[in-house]
């Protein structure tokens, strides 16, 4: 497959579009991100590394977090996990409060913002150092090191956080939350403002395009049957209340962030990440989105 020709035809076509979305200004340090930012990598299992634009330029990823959240809960606990938190597509904006009294406290799903908390809520009951563990646990499988967070991303999401709060003291009514508010709040804020670049990205998800193995010395990350679930989630929950769209138009699992990336996997052949900033209304990258349709056309191949 011709991997970067395509690419670079999708950078062609992308040079014609004019972008109607908005980048995310309700987290005040991401509003200051240029709009015309730009990159997509893609690593493909069999022949390696292809990218365009502003491939290696690190942002934050924040919700394309809640999959290395989930893996590592994953990694500790079998089905009990998914007692407190469900697997259904939610059908509602991301941080909905309202699906939460209905359902007495049990999130929808894991990639929503109230199923991220309850995750982090069972990583800091299972973990001795859960900020340490979790970034930990990216180093490991990107094999780098040098990946932080972004402190005034960590600061400026931290000072507007009502909502994340609300949903919290909403499940911890219910009883679904076992730790302290502040501290699961802290940690899963940390989460999001994690920065890794596109290639950084699709290095990471690889795990879930090679079977739990971490693609530079095929170790395994985590079971075979737990990737086809998280992948399975992806598929059907990545994307708040455009996953039916997502899969409509791409036709592969993945999870998008509110940083504007979106990372996703066709497992057995690569794993792809985009990242342009301004967001369509359902908080997924316009341009991404887009990007992402193209590639899966121009091949020929989804999972579909």
């Amino acid at each position: 497959m011709e991997y970067q020709h395509i690419l670079n035809t999708i950078a062609s076509e992308l040079s014609s579009i004019q972008s109607t979305g908005k980048v995310a200004s309700y987290i005040p340090e991401l509003a200051k991100i240029e709009y015309e930012k730009f990159g997509m990598h893609l690593y493909c299992i069999n022949s390696g590394h292809y990218n365009l634009g502003d491939s290696e330029e690190r942002f934050s990823i924040q919700s394309i977090s809640k999959v290395f959240a989930l893996t590592r809960a994953m990694s500790l606990l079998d089905d009990e996990l998914f007692k407190r938190v469900d697997v259904e597509p939610s059908g509602d904006p991301f941080n909905s409060l309202i699906q939460l009294e209905y359902e007495n406290g049990i999130p929808r799903n894991p990639f929503i913002n109230a199923g991220a908390l309850v995750i982090s809520d069972i990583l800091i009951s299972q973990l001795k150092d859960p900020k340490k563990d979790f970034l930990d646990f990216i180093h490991n499988i990107t094999g780098n090191s040098n990946i932080g967070i972004n402190s005034k991303v960590f600061e400026s999401e931290k000072k507007y956080s009502y909502r994340n709060a609300s949903l919290l003291n909403l499940m911890k009514s219910f009883g679904n939350i076992k730790n302290d508010i502040e501290i699961v709040l802290d940690f899963y804020i940390y989460q999001c403002a994690i920065e890794m670049s596109c290639k950084e990205l699709s290095i990471a998800f690889m795990m879930y395009a090679n079977g739990g193995k971490r693609i530079s010395d095929d170790e395994q990350i985590l079971s075979p049957r737990k990737v086809k679930r998280i992948n399975a989630i992806m598929q059907t929950c990545g994307f708040y209340d455009e996953a039916g769209e997502f899969s409509f138009r791409v036709g592969l699992p993945g999870k998008s962030g509110v940083g504007g990336g979106i990372a996703a996997v066709h497992p057995g052949q690569y794993a792809v990440t985009v990242w342009s900033p301004p967001l369509n209304p359902k908080g997924n990258s316009e341009l991404g989105m887009y990007a992402l349709e193209r590639l899966t056309t121009l091949t020929g191949l989804s999972i579909f």
